[in-house]
């Protein structure tokens, strides 16, 4: 073996085992963590404990039903399908006046935030404000003096009653938003109308579904007072129970209202998780 033979050797040898010092060195070698699942947006929980909830009231109030001895002034405020027309008018009164708190409210809370508009935010705030502000019922019977009894003028004074949670919500969502997102929008020739459609409104859809489920709720508590103006719902059992002194009439009525209520308030909660913006969730 020839001299350069040899110290191209012993270089080999001293490279090999500078490379296994450094191997020893850093440790062994880590694998990279396999890819994990996006988590879902929704868990379990939420998807079953509130329903369970009310099922196992709506059952415990209709067994108590089955063994209860009512007289015939019960039987017939419960006959004839009325408990269902009743159930079907509330929950008619809820989506009509919810729908036209949305038409008015959100394009209102737009406008509002736009240019010279917003000189009269604080105006519009307050007038919607006293709506809310002035007792439901003493509402509803000017409303009934100046409209007469039936159905418009209730679903007037839900609409009065809840349209400031959604009109604020929708203002300070938009106003929320960071300004440079805009200019960023606007810097690779976006038009107003596409700023406002592509950026704002879906960065103010959490806040916007939050003043949504509020008046949702709102109406459904409300509607039991249209009883008063002749617009029907679940106050007509209520108040027949009250009238008549009849428990189980009142209990049926009462039941009912507040299942509908967490129920509307649950389905609001979904609709808000899986509307909202993946980026903005924590």
């Amino acid at each position: 073996m020839t001299a350069f033979e040899v110290e191209g050797t012993e270089a080999e040898s001293t490279e090999t085992a500078r490379t296994q010092a450094a191997r020893a060195a850093s440790g062994p070698t880590r694998e990279a963590p396999p890819p994990t699942s996006p988590r879902p947006r929704i868990g379990w929980q939420k998807l079953t404990v509130l329903p369970t909830v009310l099922v196992a009231v709506l059952l415990a109030t209709w067994l108590w039903f089955e063994q209860a001895d009512l007289d015939a002034l019960t039987r017939n405020a419960l006959s004839g399908g009325q408990v269902t027309k009743a159930l079907w008018q509330h929950i008619q009164l809820t989506v009509i006046s919810t729908f036209f708190v949305l038409v008015i409210a959100i394009p209102l809370g737009v406008l509002l935030t736009r240019g010279g508009f917003r000189k009269a935010t604080p105006v519009a705030t307050a007038l919607a404000g006293t709506g809310q502000a002035t007792p439901a019922i003493g509402l509803l019977a000017l409303l009934v003096i100046w409209l007469g009894i039936g159905r418009r003028a209730a679903l007037i004074g839900m609409v009065i009653y809840a349209v400031l949670p959604v009109l604020s919500n929708t203002i300070t969502g938009l106003e929320a938003n960071d300004p440079t997102l805009l200019e960023a929008a606007r810097g690779i020739g976006m038009s107003p109308v596409g700023v406002l459609a592509r950026v704002e409104l879906p960065l103010a859809i959490p806040l916007i579904l939050a003043g949504v489920r509020t008046a949702l709720v709102l109406n459904v508590g409300t509607a039991t007072l249209a009883v008063f103006g002749g617009g029907g719902g679940l106050g007509v059992l209520i108040t027949t129970g009250i009238t008549n002194q009849r428990m189980p009439v009142l209990v049926l009525g009462s039941v009912l209202t507040v299942a509908l209520a967490l129920l509307v308030d649950w389905l609001a909660s979904l609709t808000e998780v899986l509307l909202g913006p993946r980026g903005l969730r924590a």
